[in-house]
């Protein structure tokens, strides 16, 4: 399985001075089974047969359109074609009169996206990576680093991981939650595939309270971690929010010297206030006392 990653400028349509000769139909399919040619997101590069004195191979041609015209000299060259992350490359050898080539990409379509519930998750909110699994290597190699939700992307036939990670926007954007979902999945030649990942969570809005219903207090130090000990997001102030995967938690809130914890349950979809009642310090070792019952 081949991956291009090409950064050259693309334009729609440059040939060198000396490429002036017999016209070349360049198109692309995804498979061979396909009847009609890609109508768009390829881009071509024709190159000289001949490598010059440093190895490389002198570019003759580029172009953005779908099916190009090229006019080439008599001689050997190499076109490529790149669609997506999905490339192929073939040798042609051009003589006076016009012809046709016709590339097969071998790839397919990917298309992903977010819900909670029943409902989509904005874009915005997701960060998707796609891993191109090895039977050679235990981790698998990140291709994809941030497939935007809703869109889709070009890729070589074969089987691919897909990590989906929740954001919070209740912090910006910028941080990922425990709301990571997995998947296996295959791309089929000439096929797109598409699937929703779908996220189990809800956004929990810590309260320091002297009693249920109370007023918020201010300059508080909370933590949240889990039954294990594993500290998920430290936050202060009188009522911070965050996003949760579902599961159980322990809230721990520290104010005027004094903590306080309370354990609650985060269930997908029900965003509420989370109360710690600011009763009785928890002592070292003590079993956390219960939040406000769900």
């Amino acid at each position: 399985m081949t991956f291009w990653r090409l950064a050259l400028p693309v334009v729609l349509f440059a040939c060198a001075p000396a490429c002036a000769g017999a016209p070349v139909t360049l198109s692309a399919v995804y498979a061979p089974s396909d009847s009609q040619p890609i109508r768009s997101g390829v881009t071509w590069r024709v190159f000289s047969a001949r490598a010059e004195a440093d190895g490389a191979y002198p570019l003759i041609a580029e172009s953005s359109e779908a099916t190009p015209v090229v006019p080439l000299d008599d001689g050997d060259y190499i076109v490529h074609a790149a669609c997506g992350l999905a490339g192929i490359a073939k040798r042609i050898t051009v003589g006076a009169a016009p012809m046709s080539q016709k590339l097969v990409m071998n790839a397919g379509g990917l298309k992903l996206a977010g819900m909670l519930g029943d409902a989509g998750i904005p874009p915005s909110k997701l960060v998707i990576q796609v891993y191109l699994p090895s039977s050679t290597d235990p981790e698998a190699k990140l291709i994809l680093p941030s497939l935007k939700a809703g869109e889709s992307v070009c890729l070589p036939e074969g089987n691919y991981h897909v990590v989906s990670k929740l954001m919070d926007a209740a912090v910006g954007g910028a941080n990922a939650t425990n709301s990571v979902i997995y998947a296996d999945l295959r791309v089929i030649a000439g096929k797109l595939t598409s699937g929703e990942l779908r996220h189990r969570a809800a956004t929990m809005t810590l309260k320091l309270v002297n009693a249920p219903g109370g007023e918020a207090l201010a300059n508080t130090a909370f933590s949240v971690l889990t039954p294990g000990g594993d500290v998920i997001r430290e936050m202060i102030g009188a009522f911070p929010s965050l996003v949760l995967a579902e599961g159980e938690y322990i809230a721990i809130a520290r104010h005027e010297n004094k903590t306080y914890q309370a354990t609650f349950r985060v269930h997908s979809g029900e965003d509420r206030d989370v109360e710690v009642l600011a009763q009785q310090p928890a002592p070292e070792g003590d079993q956390p006392q219960q939040a406000t019952p769900d």
